[in-house]
């Protein structure tokens, strides 16, 4: 919101201290290729988002195969994606709970 207001560069917008919370992670070789899966939001209880990763742009795979020839990837490295519908802006105060099957939850309060 303001940072873009202002004209400020996309990454002052979206990368800000505390702006990329992440929940436990994951090794593939106990969850499997990740192609399909629900993915959720609720902002205050209410769901604001309720998709598939299979609705992604690019998938999972892709996503790495096209990465690793810009960066180099490393074991551990992680990888934000957007999402695919659903973005709408939150203020101070409110508790957003993200979901990914199988995957388990993780609750944010902004501040």
């Amino acid at each position: 919101g303001e940072a873009k207001k202002l004209g400020r560069p996309w990454e002052v917008g979206k990368g800000f201290d505390y702006s990329a919370p992440i929940g436990p992670l994951h090794p593939r070789s106990k969850v499997g290729t990740l192609a399909k899966g629900a993915i959720s939001l609720a902002v205050n209880g209410a769901s604001k988002q309720s998709s598939d990763l299979s609705s992604m742009i690019w998938n999972v795979a892709e996503s790495i195969a096209y990465l690793s020839g810009l960066f180099e990837l490393k074991a551990g490295d992680i990888i934000f994606t957007g999402t695919p519908e659903g973005v709408g802006p939150v203020v101070a105060g409110d508790t957003m709970l993200g979901a990914i099957a199988g995957l388990g939850e993780l609750r944010v309060v902004v501040k």
